[in-house]
């Protein structure tokens, strides 16, 4: 059974999700203490974690950013409806998507889902279709079973998303893709993110590459365009 971990210190919303998303057939582990969670999630990993931003002690951004030193745990962020800063910062540290409250809990079940299909790739389409060949670039290697990264044989920790996007732009080196096509690639079609989620992406993205080389540049902006993956 799938595993989700919600961390929230509301104690209303740690009941009215997590009585929902077991009718949904998830089994649900809820935290409403910080610190205990971060223990937990790192010592056990669920399948999708769903953090509040707004918390006591560590809140949902300190959280994410000790969870991201060693794993790739899939992460739905609730913001604050006023959070937009908070969307961004937390885009950047490597969420794989967000809700702002309030929120329904159908879309929330749309979100989990599409974040959930996105992280378990073709186990998750159903069984028959056969395993994806790695993807070979150059000094890149994209292997979409495990979603797993390797740059020059040095491994590169991505997230669901981040894996997508640069999938998508790896495809076709030297062909420009727009923030559309690159949305469309690594996000369900009833989730609607802008601009600014696909460039805090490809930023991270970037990051991450440049700590295993900093003369990384396989990643061009055309900026009013779009972005190419360029293979050296």
């Amino acid at each position: 059974m799938t595993t989700i971990a919600l961390v929230d210190d509301d104690e209303n919303i740690l009941t009215s999700v997590s009585i929902f998303l077991e009718g949904e057939g998830y089994q649900v582990q809820t935290w409403s203490d910080s610190q205990e969670a971060l223990d937990r999630l790192s010592s056990a990993p669920p399948d999708l974690a769903i953090l509040d931003i707004k918390m006591p002690k560590i809140d949902g951004l300190e959280l994410l950013r000790r969870l991201r030193q060693t794993s790739n745990l899939p992460v739905i962020f609730l913001t604050s409806k006023d959070g937009e800063f908070d969307e961004a910062l937390g885009l950047d540290l490597g969420a794989d998507d967000y809700i702002a409250k309030p929120f329904s809990q159908q879309l929330l079940a749309k979100r989990v889902k599409a974040v959930l299909r996105r992280s378990q790739g073709d186990s998750a389409a159903g069984a028959g279709e056969g395993d994806q060949k790695p993807l070979v670039r150059g000094s890149l290697v994209l292997d979409p079973n495990r979603h797993a990264c390797t740059w020059n044989g040095k491994p590169v920790r991505l997230t669901v998303t981040e894996f997508l996007i640069l999938h998508s732009l790896a495809q076709r080196p030297g062909y420009v893709k727009s923030r559309d096509n690159l949305m469309d690639a690594a996000y369900d079609d009833q989730v609607y993110v802008d601009d600014r989620t696909i460039d805090s992406h490809i930023k991270r993205i970037r990051k991450k590459f440049r700590q295993v080389d900093d003369q990384f540049d396989g990643i061009e902006t055309l900026y009013g365009v779009g972005y190419r993956y360029k293979e050296g």
